[in-house]
């Protein structure tokens, strides 16, 4: 094998081709990135960067100069047209690039409002790339009103930023509470509670009818008839999978891109690892949007490239800031049970399956993250009992 090719330059696509070096391939190597800068972090986006506390050069995942000296080809502003599985050919537009192995880290995409609502608008945006947040970064101007569609983790992190700018501030939920799909009622009352504190108005089991507008949004009208103005309006409502490119290959899907446990498609010459990537889990299939994944995958996906046969298997952990709290999640709380609460000395609740541990949501308590996390990846399930009482020692329920 003397060719790999990587398509998509995110988080995982970085982190792949930096591993392939690292394990000692020395065959060449090329990045192939649609966005005109070099990979990137994304979480940082939605809070530091929109605040304007962080410079986009600190963005960078690496210095520009890195993959030049690691002998990667990196290339930006390059859009992949198809693939010819047969002749192990990637297409850019009239340009031929063979490889002997592929990697697909396309990541995933926004979901976006259809235009018969409104939702194509100058003044409707979403937040996943550099260039969503630079097109509305003039809009966070103290006073301006912005509703937010969606309550999930980026349009709350949307709104606590809005918020501190000193933006008036509305989030519209279809479902009866934030964060429905993703934590526990006790974690989406303690969230929704910050937000109040900081005065952004949460409107739970409330739909958008249509955005109003004819050169530029104006406001929203609800479902129910009910007109709020708004300057501008940011969608957060979920991320899909980029597929496109592997259905127009013919490549199995399923949830995204389906790999085996070792990332292989089902075509073994091409590998798939990231937010577009669902892989065996617990006799179903998984598929994780989280920047630790598309670390792990990748990393695991780069060393089976390189023979290396190895299952991947995640070990969870997320994160979300807002305001001045950091939510820690460890674990996947899927088909939980029962939540256990503990305040000692902030909040934290414990995620059972039936008589197991299964993960834990730490609002501001980085101590209760780090003992849970510890517990799940070795298999330990606390005393419920003494886990709910604040007078006990984490650390003594981790080594019982």
């Amino acid at each position: 094998m003397d060719r790999i090719v990587v398509v998509g330059a995110g988080q995982a696509g970085a982190s792949l081709v930096a591993r392939l070096r690292a394990k000692g391939f020395d065959g060449l190597i090329t990045l192939l990135g649609e966005e005109p800068v070099p990979p990137y972090q994304r979480p940082p986006l939605s809070k530091a960067y929109l605040l304007g506390n962080m410079a986009l050069e600190r963005l960078f995942l690496r210095p520009e100069s890195f993959y030049a000296d690691q002998g990667i080809t990196l290339r930006t502003d390059a859009r992949v047209t198809g693939l010819d599985r047969s002749a192990k050919q990637v297409h850019l537009g009239d340009e031929v690039l063979p490889y002997d192995a592929l990697a697909l880290t396309t990541g995933s995409i926004p979901r976006h409002l259809p235009a018969s609502i409104g939702g194509t608008l100058p003044g409707v945006y979403t937040v996943r790339g550099l260039a969503d947040v630079d097109a509305m970064a003039s809009e966070f101007r103290e006073g301006a009103r912005v509703v937010i569609v969606g309550g999930g983790y980026i349009g709350l992190e949307a709104a606590a930023v809005a918020a501190k700018r000193g933006l008036d501030v509305t989030v519209l939920e279809m479902a009866p509470r934030i964060l429905a799909r993703v934590a526990a009622a006790e974690t989406a009352e303690a969230v929704h509670a910050l937000h109040a504190r900081h005065g952004v108005r949460i409107l739970t089991e409330t739909a958008l009818a249509h955005i109003d507008g004819t050169e530029r949004v104006t406001g929203v009208t609800l479902a129910d008839g009910t007109a709020l103005p708004a300057d501008f309006v940011i969608v957060g409502i979920g991320i899909a999978p980029a597929t496109d490119l592997a259905e127009s290959a013919g490549l199995t899907l399923d949830n995204g891109i389906a790999t085996d446990a070792q990332g292989r498609t089902s075509d073994p010459a091409i590998w798939a690892a990231g937010d577009c990537a669902s892989f065996p889990w617990q006799g179903g299939r998984l598929r994780l949007e989280s920047v630790q994944n598309a670390i792990d995958q990748a990393e695991c996906v780069a060393d089976n490239m390189l023979g290396a046969g190895r299952d991947y298997a995640p070990m969870p952990w997320f994160w979300s800031d807002q305001y001045d709290m950091k939510l820690q999640i460890a674990g996947l709380n899927a088909g939980y049970t029962r939540v256990v609460v503990r305040e000692a000395p902030a909040r934290s609740h414990w995620y059972f399956k039936d008589d197991s541990l299964i993960s834990v949501d730490a609002l501001g308590d980085p101590r209760a993250y780090m003992v849970g996390k510890r517990m799940i990846e070795q298999g330990i399930t606390p005393d419920p009992a003494a886990l709910a009482d604040p007078a006990s020692d984490l650390k003594a329920l981790l080594q019982a």
